[in-house]
């Protein structure tokens, strides 16, 4: 579509109007004739994005106007307060803006004699119910999550934060898509460069179209590197977690139809915590974050440093001897722990396509038959299955999907290693991945590892023990 500018001729804006919007060839894309005040006008809108029953009192009041009593003084800003009887109402001269806005559910109004076009903004979304996120489940707090709905995501954050400096700023990408985004942060809070970095690359963005929401503007925005599989963004589905986070000094991303949020930026010891923490005592949400923490360096390290271990039995003291493999079978320890690694990804996969009338009764035969089974059938040993079995399990005890697969990667490089080079291989692997993840750096530009790498001691108490809210104030 070309840029320009209505003409002011009725007769021909409504002509390119009607071509731009493809008028009779898409069926739910409409045009409808009315007559305003005994002036000839018409409307522009997509049908399943109005609210039925606002335009029908709108159509009737602008029907219902007497011929004369309009005037072309004051242009259609003059129009707009007086015969437009709606909260949101605006005007627009530019095509390009004009035929995205009615793409997106605002309905154009034409008015013959003016060279504007009023806007009226009455668009509902087809929308699933606010409920709790099935992935960011809490024992106590609110139950809503976000949905698809960028205006319902947007509603839910201030309504927490109910602070003049929080600022939801509006943006758009993909030349095609023109897929709504809104940049929300808290004035004089957030640090002004990033915030200015972010809306810049976004603003900047020359892709077609958003195709998978979030992942492609984050690809887009963080420039990632193929081999480092750490994430560099945090989601979260609960509105109050998000909103805690802006009131920290992190920016959202809320991208439409995405029912979570991008929270800008992030670092590695962000992703250890989790909203549960901070619904219990601070003494209980303290020793929760400990455990996780504990769980997390055991199922990175749990099964490497146990193969390094019975591989070179002279290694294990007499108290560890009870980790020995009873009775070894002819398949190497190695090759069973990679085989069950890339069966729990498979049982996984699977479940995602599982009915949910039968996901209890899936989970339940897999661990029957992969486990117990396969175990008698000698082609596991007990202890692999054991480990590989708690290893699964603890991945869910820290919220990030997209962590827990860095760390599986990580831990399968780890065997590998040890596998080819011994006790080199696992000391090589380890020194590695400190590598990978001390080198990192957020959106920011500050290390991944902050605030151990730069070390800032407050910070750093803060995100290994949940303080008492009066502690954050004083």
């Amino acid at each position: 579509m070309q840029i320009g500018r209505l003409s002011g001729s009725y007769r021909e804006d409504c002509r390119m109007l009607d071509e731009e919007l493809r008028i009779g060839k898409s069926f739910d894309v409409i045009g409808r004739d009315i007559c305003v005040a005994g002036r000839p006008a018409r409307l522009y809108f997509v049908d399943g994005f109005v609210k039925d029953e606002v335009m029908e009192k709108i159509m009737e009041f602008l029907m219902g106007q007497e011929a004369g009593t309009l005037t072309d003084t004051g242009g259609m800003e003059a129009f707009c307060h007086r015969f437009v009887p709606y909260v949101e109402a605006d005007r627009c001269a530019e095509t390009e803006r004009l035929v995205t806005a009615v793409l997106s559910g605002t309905v154009a109004l034409l008015v013959e004699g003016f060279q504007e076009a009023a806007l009226i903004d009455a668009r509902t979304y087809p929308t699933r119910g606010v409920e709790e996120p099935g992935d960011d489940k809490v024992l106590r707090g609110s139950r809503d999550g976000f949905v698809e709905t960028l205006v319902f995501n947007t509603a839910l954050i201030r309504r927490r934060l109910r602070c003049p400096a929080l600022t939801m700023e509006y943006l758009q990408a993909g030349r095609k898509s023109r897929t709504d985004i809104v940049l929300c942060y808290l004035e004089g809070k957030a640090d002004s460069a990033l915030v200015e970095r972010v809306r810049k690359k976004i603003a900047s963005l020359t892709v077609d179209m958003l195709a998978m929401g979030q992942e492609s503007l984050a690809e887009a925005l963080i420039g990632r590197q193929w081999y480092n599989p750490f994430p560099k963004v945090r989601y979260t589905e609960r509105p109050d977690a998000a909103a805690a986070s802006v009131a920290e000094g992190s920016i959202l991303v809320v991208v439409d139809n995405s029912p979570s949020v991008m929270i800008l930026p992030t670092s590695f010891f962000d992703f250890l915590q989790d909203t549960n923490d901070f619904y219990f005592p601070p003494l209980v949400g303290s020793y929760l974050r400990l455990v996780r923490i504990a769980v997390f360096f055991l199922t990175l390290f749990l099964t490497p440093v146990w193969y390094l271990l019975i591989r070179n039995p002279e290694y294990i003291p007499a108290w560890l001897s009870f980790i020995e493999v009873a009775e070894p079978n002819g398949v190497p320890v190695l090759v069973q722990l990679l085989i069950i690694e890339f069966v729990i990804d498979g049982l996984k996969l699977a479940s995602l396509n599982t009915p949910n009338v039968l996901s209890n009764s899936f989970s339940v035969v897999g661990a029957l038959i992969l486990g117990d089974f396969a175990v008698q059938a000698r082609w596991f040993v007990p202890e692999v299955v054991l480990y590989m079995a708690f290893v699964a399990i603890a991945n869910f005890t820290q919220p990030s999907f997209e962590l827990g697969y860095a760390l599986k990667l990580f831990r399968v490089l780890l065997l590998l290693l040890t596998g080819l080079f011994n006790l080199w291989g696992f000391v090589g692997g380890a020194a590695f991945l400190i590598a990978m993840i001390a080198t990192t750096a957020n959106i920011s530009g500050r290390r991944y590892l902050y605030p151990l790498i730069p070390w800032n001691g407050r910070a750093m108490a803060s995100l290994l023990i949940r303080r008492p809210l009066t502690r954050h104030h004083s």
